[in-house]
């Protein structure tokens, strides 16, 4: 199998993160497993098991996945968010893959927490478009994602543009999974409420709006900081 890198950002993530890495560590024991902190105040290097790589970076996480990436020394990375949980059928379902992959780069269906019509519209938009989010679990070949640049530094939609990147080389694959992942942001601030602001960000990011510009009037309108704005 080839060798994989899993890159983790957290900001004030712990309670999700260690079951998180529980789980990966009994699953894909071989794999390296890299937490690139934003300032966490629940979190610090001396929680984690030695086997895990430890970076520090200021809270933005495309500038966490980067330098995750840069970190990392697999052959494949997979870009995981700390709320994800996995299923055992997940993870062997990649390890498939990897053994003969029919592509540089994928994601996974996400199943958001009770909300399965949400999930399957981020799930079938992500399918037409081949544009992933971070909720998804995007995975790389490590050579593709350097000839690309590597992960966008920019503070908000780092996974629409590395996703807008990666299928200029070639279309994601489309594993099955699910990643599961929490439905806190949504039951917070309403289904409609999330689903026109994610796209309204959109929209003014392929307008041209700079990703700060973005971020400041996303955190500002008091979205979970933990998030990027992934969603249908």
């Amino acid at each position: 199998m080839p060798n994989l890198s899993i890159v983790i950002p957290v900001l004030n993530d712990a309670g999700k993160l260690f079951p998180l890495l529980e789980t990966l560590a009994q699953e894909l024991p071989q794999a390296e497993l890299i937490v690139v902190d934003g300032g966490s105040e629940d979190l610090a290097r001396a929680d984690l098991p030695e086997t895990v790589c430890w970076g520090v970076t200021e809270a933005s996480r495309g500038k966490q996945l980067q330098q995750g990436a840069q970190m990392a020394k697999g052959d494949w990375l997979w870009l995981l968010h700390a709320d994800s949980t996995l299923q055992s059928t997940t993870v062997m379902e990649l390890t498939e893959f990897l053994l003969a992959p029919t592509s540089e780069w994928g994601r996974f269906d996400v199943a958001i927490d009770e909300l399965p019509i949400v999930s399957w519209f981020t799930n079938t938009r992500s399918a037409i478009t081949h544009i992933c989010t971070g909720d998804q679990g995007i995975f790389v070949a490590a050579h593709a994602l350097s000839a690309v640049g590597g992960v966008p530094d920019q503070p908000l939609m780092e996974d629409i543009e590395l996703s807008k990147r990666l299928k200029g080389r070639c279309p994601p694959a489309r594993l099955s999974g699910p990643i599961i992942t929490s439905s806190r942001r949504w039951r917070r601030h309403g289904v409609v409420a999330c689903i026109l602001q994610m796209w309204w960000f959109r929209l003014r990011y392929w307008a041209g709006v700079s990703p700060a510009k973005l971020a400041a009037a996303y955190y500002r309108r008091g979205s979970d900081s933990s998030s990027s704005g992934e969603g249908v």
